[in-house]
């Protein structure tokens, strides 16, 4: 990692690239937050008919259901946890892996390529979530706050 005074050498295009090498950890995080939450939006919608309700019905799906009621309960927990940044590795693979189901059981079917098919938004939440199980959840999370908290005093 590149520290400040190391951005102050080199070509303006280099100088540009070193300043985004050191907001990375800091869009990642920003990334992290933007995908959980909108993936938990979905989970309230399906499961408390909020923002439009299950698939734009303004219902709910029947409690209990499979796939659709477990489907909705991932995408809020599995989401809330991913927004806080905590368990960031371990739900964004459930959530990756629920995605992935949903497409190919779902969505293929129906179609090869996405735009036939409509499942653009399972695919891109798959591959979202693969990639914060690689990246982690960055700085701006509650696993590194709690990580940089004091300990104790006794």
């Amino acid at each position: 990692m590149l520290n400040r005074s190391a951005v102050l050498s080199g070509t303006p295009l280099t100088r540009l690239t070193q300043r985004l090498d050191l907001a990375r950890p800091y869009a990642l995080s920003s990334f992290r937050a933007v995908i959980g939450l909108l993936f938990a939006c979905h989970g309230a919608a399906s499961l408390f008919g909020v923002l439009g309700g299950a698939a734009g019905t303004g219902g709910t799906v029947a409690a209990g259901t499979w796939p659709g009621w477990y489907a909705a309960v991932i995408q809020l927990v599995g989401g809330a946890l991913v927004t806080a940044g905590a368990g960031t590795r371990t739900a964004a693979l459930i959530c990756s892996g629920s995605m992935a189901y949903a497409y190919f059981e779902a969505h293929q079917p129906a179609g090869l390529w996405p735009l036939e098919n409509g499942g653009e938004s399972a695919a891109v939440f798959c591959w979202a979530f693969l990639i914060l199980v690689f990246t982690g959840p960055g700085p701006l999370s509650l696993t590194h706050f709690l990580r940089k908290a004091p300990a104790p005093r006794s």
